[in-house]
């Protein structure tokens, strides 16, 4: 690359819309070097053909951190050895904040990197009446001041030539005098490592111990002029904080004119006076939720069909008109078998995933994270705690790493603790599978779907048990740490469609991909397995029913179907299912269902694709097409009874609901927390909260 560039902001400023208009598709996510955070990277082209590598750093309100990912951005910007140190600095500004943004721009310019401020969101500042002279702020400032709308695509080709161009480094450097708060300490650090620049030395003192490119022995002796000189941190960033406001003012002064302030945050503050309600907030918001479960069966149920439809035909035909043989059944009734069972939930989990975008992109999610705070106090909790237990929804995996934003160490691991009994899309298959077996589909006053109503309780039940949880976990687990919450809402804004359809693709593409991955491999395994039995069984089942089959008086296809049933119970996977069944027996299951519990240790969805294979091993019956017809028509063979009565049903979705079913999760939560005991508890009491809740369902609904 010509250029390294890094995008420094406040969240909320649009840094990320930024990075994806500046680089396109032209993206990878890693690591940091030696840390867990996400490092954001990609390509931009510029002007006069140089290219530049874009890095996007972590949202922070300043260089002082308060979480891992807010220590990366000093960690990067101080160290000129580490692999994202940038050659430039876009400073991504809101335009219509400028004087809170200006804090971090001060203290990065303190640095001496050449840099460019960004004035974004200047359409949104202008709609409020706020004017930026920026002609004379980039002339006080000393840096090109560039003003942008990533979200519309305005000035960005400007702002692309001024990276191309740029060499300056801010004429404002140690304009604010930080010297007084600590001469002794800092000129013995500046010469301890060899540095003349005052500001660069002052957070050296401030959080050496986060910065990894100091060894143990520089460590040591950074904490001893720390201590001989009695630096107190505290004190000193809030002088520096006041000290830095003070100047900013006199910048700022006759560079900003508002001409809007009384009616600047009027719609806003309507639209969060009723939103953000104590009790009108939670009706919108379970309103909201009612409408986007509702979607999801509405909308889906024809394109459902037509995936349907196109498996059956596939798989119909291929028996039609391939060789008979075990390739063929192997690719039918195990890869095409697990692949219908993939690819007739994308259309629910892409309207899913199309209202989560919709919820972040007009601000309306971060205003359910202010509202949850009051919930989220009164059993040990933050509202921090909802960002990871909302994206939950989506995966529990980068939602539990999400909770690194978390100070406090009870709260991030409750919050740890509690985000996987948040129902994710792994566990909409499932419950969108057994709604519509056991949930007859019908509309109340022609409006709401029964069907949408129990997937919206479901989900209901989930948060509500996380809840629980988490409030017997604030008495468990001991802590003296105090927790806070401070959060800015962000404007209202209309969804960027184009987003939502790209979140849309994605997320259905990284279904397929990679629950799809494991399902497939779970397929022909099982197909394998339900298609061979120990010794002689299977030939003895043929010659049991060898004269039958040849009687033309009798029904071959129901004798067929007989002889597959009775092959499938003694096969390896049979046997496996007859074994655990007493265990699971009490819960309304059979040895089936009980196959589908253990696939889905890999991954919940699995259980889809598990009934797929395992019921089109078994025949299914002469008019049975689809997954849900096949398991819809299932009988016990002991009791006579449908295997998925209301009860059965009920019991599984809350088994489902509340087991810690994937190893992904379990690895993460290992990871995150450095040892095994808490993955261990973890399992432990899920495993036991869901046979528990299960049990008594189906003892009390049977």
């Amino acid at each position: 690359m010509d250029i390294k560039v890094a995008l420094v902001g406040n969240p909320n400023t649009g840094k990320s819309t930024l990075f994806n208009r500046l680089t396109g598709l032209n993206q990878k996510i890693g690591n940091f070097p030696g840390i867990t955070v996400d490092k954001k990277t990609g390509v931009a082209k510029l002007s006069g053909d140089k290219e530049a590598e874009i890095i996007d750093l972590p949202g922070t309100y300043s260089l002082y951190p308060k979480s891992n990912d807010e220590s990366i951005v000093f960690q990067v910007l101080a160290d000129k050895g580490n692999s994202s140190h940038p050659d430039v600095i876009v400073l991504v500004t809101d335009a219509s904040n400028l004087k809170r943004n200006m804090l971090l721009y001060s203290q990065v310019a303190d640095l001496g990197i050449p840099m460019i401020l960004a004035l974004n969101m200047v359409d949104l500042s202008t709609k409020q009446g706020i004017e930026i002279n920026t002609d004379k702020l980039a002339g006080k400032l000393g840096v090109q001041v560039v003003n942008i709308s990533a979200r519309n695509n305005i000035g960005l080709d400007k702002l692309k030539e001024a990276i191309a161009n740029t060499t300056k480094i801010a004429t404002q450097i140690n304009e604010v005098d930080l010297h007084f708060l600590a001469p002794e300490a800092i000129n013995a650090i500046k010469e301890r490592i060899n540095t003349d620049n005052n500001y660069y030395a002052l957070q050296v003192l401030h959080q050496h111990e986060h910065l990894t490119f100091f060894d143990e022995k520089d460590q040591l002796e950074i904490e001893e002029i720390e201590q001989s000189h009695h630096f107190e941190s505290s004190k000193a960033q809030a002088a520096e904080t006041i000290a830095r406001y003070k100047h900013l003012g006199t910048i700022l002064s006759d560079v900003v004119i508002d001409k809007g302030t009384a009616k600047k945050f009027s719609f806003s503050d309507k639209l969060d006076a009723v939103l953000t309600h104590k009790v009108w907030g939670f009706a919108i918001f379970l309103l909201i939720l009612f409408i986007i479960f509702n979607a999801i069966f509405a909308w889906s149920s024809y394109p459902m069909a037509w995936i349907e439809t196109g498996f059956g035909w596939i798989t119909s035909s291929g028996h039609e008109y391939l060789p008979a043989g075990m390739l063929t059944d192997l690719l039918l009734d195990g890869v095409v078998a697990g692949l219908g069972g993939i690819f007739v939930f994308i259309p629910q989990i892409a309207i899913l995933f199309a209202f989560i975008s919709i919820l972040e992109d007009t601000g309306y999610m971060a205003r359910v994270t202010f509202m949850m705070d009051k919930i989220m106090s009164k059993v040990g909790l933050n509202g921090k705690s909802v960002v990871p237990m909302i994206g939950g929804l989506a995966c529990a995996v980068p939602s539990i790493m999400a909770a690194r934003n978390i100070e406090n160490w009870k709260d991030r691991m409750i919050t740890i603790m509690v985000t996987p009994l948040i129902s994710c899309s792994a566990r909409l298959p499932v419950y969108i599978l057994l709604i519509s077996i056991i949930i007859p589909s019908r509309n109340i006053m022609g409006i709401v779907n029964i069907q949408g109503l129990a997937l919206m309780v479901m989900y209901l039940v989930s948060f509500v048990a996380a809840v629980l949880v988490a409030w017997v976990m604030k008495v468990v687990i001991k802590s003296k740490e105090k927790s806070y919450f401070i959060m800015e809402l962000p404007v209202y804004r209309m969804p960027r469609w184009k987003n939502v359809f790209y979140t849309m693709y994605e997320k259905s593409k990284t279904f397929v991909f990679e629950a799809g991955k494991v399902i497939i491999a779970i397929s022909i395994i099982l197909w394998v397995m339900a298609s061979f039995g120990p010794g002689n069984r299977f030939e003895n089942i043929d010659k049991k029913y060898e004269s039958a089959l040849t009687d033309t008086t009798k029904n071959t296809d129901h004798i067929k179907t007989l002889v597959a049933t009775e092959k499938l119970e003694n096969s390896y996977v049979g046997i496996l299912g007859h074994f655990i069944e007493p265990a699971i027996r009490p819960l309304g299951y059979d040895w089936k269902i009980g196959i589908g519990l253990i696939t889905s240790f890999a991954a919940r969805e699995a259980f889809v694709g598990t009934m797929a294979t395992i019921y089109s091993v078994d025949g299914g019956g002469e008019d049975s097409t689809t997954i849900r017809e096949r398991m819809a028509a299932s009988v016990n063979s002991k009791t006579g009874l449908p295997v998925y009565s209301f009860a059965a049903g009920i019991s599984l979705m809350l088994f489902y609901a509340f087991a810690m079913q994937c190893m992904s999760t379990v690895a993460i939560v290992y990871r995150e927390t450095k040892g095994w005991k808490w993955p261990v508890i973890q399992l432990a009491y899920m495993t036991t909260m869901a046979y528990l809740a299960a049990l008594v369902a189906y003892q009390l609904l049977k």
